[in-house]
């Protein structure tokens, strides 16, 4: 089933991000290769596809998992989480209406 990994950042985790950024993309090829990757990206603090020092204010990822414990346990030991960028974490179950 498909899940939807909502994660909100800290203030201000523009740095922490960039510490942990390899290690955090690292983890989305993976989930890519094998084929379970359906979106991932961040949420910009401004609106432009570039932000500059406003940074992201999050990030929003869609995957296939086995469960919701599979996808809550990934996303629980994302580095972002892990090193602090995201201050919470929501998974839901998501069902792809279109296209």
């Amino acid at each position: 089933m498909l899940y939807a990994i909502i994660c909100e950042d800290v203030k201000d985790s523009k740095p922490l991000r960039a510490k942990s950024r390899a290690a955090h993309m690292a983890r989305l090829h993976e989930l890519r290769d094998l084929g379970r990757l359906i979106l991932a990206g961040a949420f910009p603090a401004v609106d432009a596809n570039e932000p500059g020092a406003a940074g992201v204010t999050g990030s929003l990822i869609v995957a296939e998992f086995d469960s919701l414990s599979e996808a809550q346990d990934w996303a629980d030991s994302d580095p972002f989480y892990t090193s602090g960028v995201y201050q919470k974490i929501s998974v839901k179950p998501y069902k792809k209406a279109s296209p």
